[in-house]
């Protein structure tokens, strides 16, 4: 196809039979962390090739090389939005403009923004107060214990915590229940590889005055983007789908879905150049109900679900408050657009989600709307397997986390 995906909706078709090698994009989880760390320790930028980079983290990185006085506009990376506000926040002297897309001006950035003025931050919300666009003046922060609620955004303390040790270090008491916990492992390991040791006591993450040194911005391959594969194998039993790029020993918390899939009968093997190769052959039987709480990967949710309901395995899903805050409301969107395909889940709460065979009448030619969310556009693309008619409004969307998906999926 030769149309402008930003122009076009996509009318997908999956062969049942799909043999591929797919070489993932890089992990922008870890290059977003990776790209600020290396700025803060003063190195040159210089990832692999821009061409393979998704927007968000292009948004990443022409936040960290814009100039005083820029208007920095991350489109819908809400990553690049929460980390580049932290970062020029500590620029003692400049000024920026942070801002992004309608939705992402309505994502919460409130609890950051008052943790950073806390430090003694210069933001000023130039529209809803405690929201994006934002006008920052770089000010010497004063490190020290500051309390933020951990239960709405692990990239809050992640930002917090990668300007700890230029400032003077800083003491992080997160309350209540910690969401995607593994995202704030990550950061931590990432800051030790670039020599400064995060302490967690408790509920507390205790970061040291320091500098950072330079390190290899090196950048795995994307465990998130890895789901839609797996998921895809684990419909298509009969494919052949090789997955190049991954780390077994990944620090990346979406690399849980194996675990889940394995859970469900998939085999995996790792080749000795790193290649994952997975096969369904031995599967239970698909009747049989599963059980997840996602409370440290909530992104696992769309393409989880979505594929729970094409295979016919009822589920309860829960660990999901934080869908809703997302780049759509996920749950929400899950839950009208699976109708258009007659799965009738149950919204419990803003916490879970359930199936249980219950159906309502679909539409003959579905048309999906993922809401101008990445990761529902991929999630749902699954949906051809079994509803060959589908047609996906705006396409480029995947454009956020994984620019070649649809290339790798032959469909362009």
């Amino acid at each position: 196809m030769s149309q402008n995906l930003s122009e076009m909706n996509l009318d997908i078709t999956i062969r049942p039979n799909l043999t591929t090698i797919v070489t993932l994009p890089p992990s922008k989880s870890i290059a977003n962390r990776k790209l600020l760390l290396a700025s803060l320790a003063h190195q040159p930028l210089k990832p692999i090739a821009t061409h393979r980079l998704c927007n968000d983290i292009m948004s990443m990185l022409n936040g960290l090389q814009a100039t005083s006085g820029d208007i920095i506009d991350v489109d819908g990376a809400g990553t690049a939005l929460r980390f580049l506000a932290a970062y020029w926040a500590a620029r003692e002297g400049a000024c920026v403009t942070l801002t992004g897309n309608q939705r992402l001006r309505q994502r919460p950035i409130e609890p950051l923004i008052e943790a950073l003025q806390n430090l003694g931050a210069d933001i000023t919300c130039l529209g809803e107060v405690g929201a994006a666009p934002l006008l920052i003046h770089g000010r010497r922060l004063q490190g020290k214990h500051i309390t933020m609620r951990g239960d709405i955004s692990s990239q809050f303390a992640s930002a917090l915590l990668m300007i700890g040790p230029i400032i003077g270090g800083i003491q992080l008491e997160l309350t209540g229940d910690i969401m995607s916990r593994p995202y704030i492992d990550m950061t931590i390991e990432l800051m030790k590889q670039h020599g400064v040791t995060v302490d967690w006591q408790d509920n507390t993450l205790i970061v040291p005055q320091g500098d950072y040194m330079p390190a290899p911005i090196d950048i795995e391959g994307d465990w998130s983007a890895a789901t839609f594969w797996l998921a895809l194998q684990a419909l298509l039993p009969q494919s052949h789908i090789a997955l190049r790029g991954l780390s077994p020993d990944s620090m990346q918390g979406d690399r849980r879905i194996l675990a889940i899939m394995q859970q469900m009968g998939m085999t995996a093997q790792w080749l000795e150049d790193g290649t994952l190769i997975t096969d369904m052959g031995h599967a239970d039987c698909c009747c049989c109900s599963t059980y997840a709480d996602l409370s440290g990967t909530p992104d696992l949710a769309p393409v989880l679900v979505v594929a729970l309901c094409l295979m016919g395995r009822p589920f309860r899903i829960t660990g999901l408050r934080t869908l809703r805050h997302k780049e759509s409301n996920r749950s929400e969107v899950l839950r009208h657009e699976l109708a258009k395909l007659g799965y009738a889940i149950t919204l419990e709460g803003d916490d879970a989600v359930s199936w249980h065979f219950a159906t309502c009448p679909g539409m003959t030619h579905p048309v999906i709307d993922p809401h101008d969310d990445h990761r529902m556009a991929m999630a749902f693309a699954l949906a051809a397997v079994k509803h060959p008619c589908l047609t996906l409004l705006d396409a480029h969307v995947v454009d956020k986390s994984y620019p070649g998906f649809w290339n790798d999926l032959c469909l362009l």
